[in-house]
């Protein structure tokens, strides 16, 4: 019964070993929010714009976030934020793209 006893000594809500990831956390919450953005605004015609360049900065934070990420439960996260980005940006590029009605 010697694990029952065994403290709780989880650093963070993501990190599984015990020690911080300022930089990993910080990746893995802006990721979430350009992804949760590129994909809410894809779904309107007009938003072209917004949702394929939150949809890219998202894609390219979520590649960086997962290359130095350290844990399970960040790639988790990550990639969440990197697919909703990936369809948001996608999306996004079939309505118009990125400078799409600006340069004409």
């Amino acid at each position: 019964m010697a694990q029952a006893m065994r403290p709780n000594t989880v650093g963070g809500l993501f990190a599984t070993d015990g020690k911080p990831h300022p930089l990993q956390d910080t990746l893995l919450a802006v990721t979430l929010v350009l992804g949760v953005t590129a994909f809410v605004t894809a779904m309107f015609h007009n938003l072209h714009l917004l949702s394929s360049w939150t949809g890219l900065v998202g894609i390219l934070t979520g590649a960086y976030g997962q290359w130095v990420s350290e844990t399970t439960r960040e790639r988790f996260g990550l990639i969440l934020g990197l697919g909703a980005s990936a369809v948001g940006f996608f999306l996004g590029m079939a309505h118009g793209g990125l400078f799409g009605g600006v340069i004409s």
